[in-house]
């Protein structure tokens, strides 16, 4: 593992609360931003005042009070042709689209899944049946599948040497909760590569997978801000925008 790039965001104290890195692990390239939840507010956005989807970076960044700037964004979960969430979806308090158990077809059939829970400074994954059994409280949610790393376990269905690549991304939360990865692959690699990264490098106990093909983040303090066809649930950081001279 050889660490290519390492660039702190945001100014003053801020510094310690966010970050984001370029690295190379097992021969990969992976971007990957460290959010401390207790100092950085973390959001999930799917639509703005008039319901509309919001679909972009640029149009969650504009909706956002003056002042304010995302920092770090992320497509956070699948969707429909609409771009309406396939599982559950809860922003603000607000549930839009209820838990799914079942299995099914395609990556988010691929059991156990999980949902991202995210409450005032403090974040969980839980495995979905788990989730529907026992719902914690959760400002924004989000469920997405599969599950890549489960109390420090890899998913049982990835195989090493997979053959299926794609750029991939996803969430990792560190065992306090109060430390949230988002992770993208910046070349395709397989759900076993993907998972390792975040149990081997980053350490952590728990990751869900968020998407594949579809993957893109916003990091302009890395000079990134990935375009593409419109996506649906969003997650990104707010943060304070830069003063405007004169």
């Amino acid at each position: 593992m050889i660490r290519l790039l390492a660039i702190l965001l945001g100014l003053g104290a801020a510094q310690a609360a966010w970050a984001c890195e370029q690295v190379v692990f097992d021969g990969a390239a992976f971007t990957s931003c460290r959010i401390d939840l207790a100092e950085t507010e973390t959001r999930l956005f799917l639509r703005d005042a008039e319901g509309a989807i919001y679909g972009s970076f640029g149009r969650v960044e504009a909706a956002l009070p003056a002042g304010k700037r995302l920092g770090v964004a992320m497509n956070a979960g699948m969707f429909h042709e609409d771009r309406s969430p396939v599982g559950l979806y809860v922003e603000n308090g607000v549930e839009e689209m209820r838990v799914i158990t079942t299995d099914g077809p395609g990556n988010f059939g691929l059991l156990p899944n999980g949902v991202l829970c995210l409450a005032e400074g403090r974040a969980r994954i839980v495995e979905s049946r788990a989730f529907a059994d026992a719902p914690p409280d959760c400002r924004d949610a989000t469920q997405s599948g599969p599950m890549l790393v489960i109390d420090g376990a890899l998913h049982p269905r990835f195989i090493r040497n997979g053959s299926s690549r794609n750029i991939r991304n996803g969430v990792g939360i560190d065992e306090s909760g109060r430390i949230l990865h988002l992770v993208i692959s910046d070349e395709p690699v397989n759900f076993h590569h993907f998972a390792r990264f975040f149990r081997d490098h980053l350490g952590v106990p728990q990751a869900l997978y968020f998407d594949g093909r579809v993957s893109r983040l916003y990091a302009p303090d890395l000079g990134r801000a990935d375009i593409g066809l419109p996506i649906g649930p969003i997650i990104g950081t707010v943060v304070d925008a830069a003063p405007v001279d004169g």
